[in-house]
């Protein structure tokens, strides 16, 4: 008898260049975030970042407060997460700096996944989230020239979820 076969890979999800994600560890629904391939880590504004405890075998945990709209400043989110050390990362402007590394559950359309992602103040920045290259590759494909190709798929799972309540 023949050993069963392996499942077909399934093919990238093809995105644009922005598109509406989930951080449902850190409560963040339907943030928008811009997809950058030429960033290596994905990052995440965090308007305020409080140790709560000396660092372990597990890394640190933090409170930290976060500020999904630019545009409401008032909207606040507090999340509590688990600072698993501190990389030195370089903006678009060339300034190195050193920030927290934080792991998360990511919900881009139908998939979900694990990623690493960095924590800064992006307060001056247009997006609230930088989804990197690494978050992305292996599962999706970034059409440049499009935006938000899962919002379709997005707003029936809001729908859908507000149907629930």
């Amino acid at each position: 008898m023949p050993p069963p076969r392996a499942p077909a890979p399934t093919p990238p999800i093809r995105i644009g260049w922005k598109e509406y994600l989930d951080l449902p560890d850190l409560g963040l629904w339907r943030l928008k975030g811009k997809i950058d391939t030429g960033a290596r880590t994905s990052t995440l504004h965090v308007q305020d970042l409080v140790y709560l405890e000396r660092p372990g075998a597990g890394g640190r945990a933090a409170e930290v407060t976060l500020v999904p709209d630019r545009r409401d400043a008032t909207r606040l989110v507090t999340a509590r997460v688990q600072v698993l050390r501190h990389v030195r990362v370089t903006d678009s402007g060339g300034h190195p700096e050193l920030r927290p590394l934080v792991e998360t559950e990511l919900v881009l359309g139908p998939l979900r996944k694990r990623i690493y992602l960095t924590l800064t103040d992006r307060s001056g920045m247009l997006f609230r989230m930088i989804l990197g290259r690494k978050a992305v590759e292996g599962d999706f494909w970034v059409d440049p020239a499009a935006k938000y190709l899962l919002r379709a798929w997005h707003r029936r799972r809001v729908e859908l979820n507000r149907e629930r309540r």
